[in-house]
């Protein structure tokens, strides 16, 4: 069942919590949603256009970590259509939650939204924006997550000129959210993922981020990998924040 939209996830330990929400409500410009939850775990940073893509999670337990809340008609009717591609249900909350067969955590909710934010425009008249999930897969799991990946979106796989190491999934019209997909040269472990930022000048996006906090800890031709206050690891990268793809 192809979703509808995606939210991404940004779960923080409760020590990393407030510093974490504090520094990407700041780095986004979004404002954060009064706290939901039980615990008053989970909140939303809300776009100053469009419908949110991006919520936070305190962990009751685990390290900090992304995972992708799927939106669909039926989460039921999903999951175990999910089930059915390999992954594996954790828990039926009235959404419910899986992971792939890589051990990637998602959720099926039924939550609608439509209309993705425009990109901020900053000081100076660079613009950017989060767009792109990238899933880090250690490459003995990579061809049977990849191919989990495209068949439970619908989306088809396509090479990058970038590298062999990357695929990604052509994302339909309007969604908010691009995934891609990272062999990585680690032999074996869980499926993880880190975001990344499309802008039209890295440069002056670099010097943002650090200016709030951030810390750089590699630049290649294509992208810049950046570590938040917590030590959470992001990129920003050369793609057009409107198409999100390369110029």
């Amino acid at each position: 069942m192809s979703p509808t939209w995606i939210t991404a996830f940004l779960d923080s330990t409760p020590a990393a919590f407030d510093d974490s929400v504090a520094y990407w409500s700041a780095l986004t410009g979004y404002d954060l949603s009064p706290p939901r939850g039980d615990a008053g775990e989970f909140a939303t940073l809300v776009p100053r256009d469009g419908d949110a893509f991006l919520r936070v999670q305190r962990l009751a337990e685990g390290p900090d970590r992304i995972h992708l809340d799927l939106h669909v008609p039926d989460a039921r009717a999903a999951a175990d259509a999910a089930v059915g591609l390999g992954a594996t249900e954790v828990a039926d909350l009235g959404y419910v939650v899986l992971r792939s067969p890589g051990g990637f955590t998602f959720c099926y909710v039924t939550h609608e939204a439509a209309t993705r934010p425009r990109p901020a425009t900053w000081p100076g008249g660079h613009s950017s924006l989060v767009d792109q999930v990238c899933l880090d897969i250690p490459a003995t799991s990579y061809d049977r997550e990849s191919l989990f990946w495209s068949e439970l979106t619908g989306w088809e796989e396509r090479g990058s000129t970038v590298s062999t190491d990357f695929h990604s999934l052509v994302r339909p019209a309007g969604q908010p959210i691009r995934l891609l997909l990272q062999r990585l040269h680690d032999p074996t472990g869980d499926v993880r993922a880190h975001l990344d930022w499309a802008t039209s000048d890295r440069a002056a996006e670099t010097e943002r981020h650090v200016g709030l906090g951030a810390t750089v800890r590699d630049t290649q031709s294509h992208w810049t990998v950046l570590e938040d206050p917590t030590g959470r690891v992001y990129c920003l990268t050369d793609r057009d924040p409107e198409t999100g793809v390369l110029p």
